[in-house]
């Protein structure tokens, strides 16, 4: 009895050492990505986009797991694929992703996709009149986003 309790005990002091040293995800938040997309896509002759609370949502996820993760991937740990993802978020159709990280501001960021082919491609597919756009801070306390844009029908 007294080497269950004993055991337990240092299964709970492991248990908080590592949660204190795993990386922690800063703020966060969906972003109005109106203006930039309006631009991007008027100029090429294509329908705005609206912003869509499921996309949105999605978005969000991908960029708390990439900032949990420290890295950029369109899979997450769980072995989650885009695809999978999107089903789980309840998107239907087609739909695309666009990642990033860095310390830019979004003029930056859209600016960086455009330049791009496989971003841009994505964000001037006339299929997709909807997204969600957004960030999560790295956590280490620096001006570090994590990205993520998802578009969609």
């Amino acid at each position: 009895m007294k080497s269950a309790l004993k055991m337990a005990a240092l299964c709970a002091v492991l248990l908080l050492a590592a949660c204190q040293t795993a990386k922690m995800p800063g703020d966060g938040a969906s972003v109005s990505a109106d203006s930039y997309l309006a631009e991007i896509r008027t100029t090429h002759g294509l329908s705005r986009m609206v912003a869509d609370p499921k996309l949105e949502k999605a978005a969000l996820q991908q960029a708390t797991y990439m900032a949990r993760a420290g890295l950029m991937n369109h899979t997450t740990g769980w072995r989650k694929d885009f695809a999978t993802r999107m089903k789980g978020n309840e998107v239907e159709g087609a739909a695309a992703e666009n990642i990033a990280h860095g310390r830019m501001d979004m003029g930056k960021l859209f600016t960086m996709w455009m330049n791009s082919p496989g971003h841009r491609r994505n964000m001037l597919d006339p299929r997709f009149g909807k997204y969600g756009l957004a960030y999560v801070r790295d956590g280490t306390g620096s001006e570090v986003k994590y990205w993520a844009l998802v578009l969609g029908r």
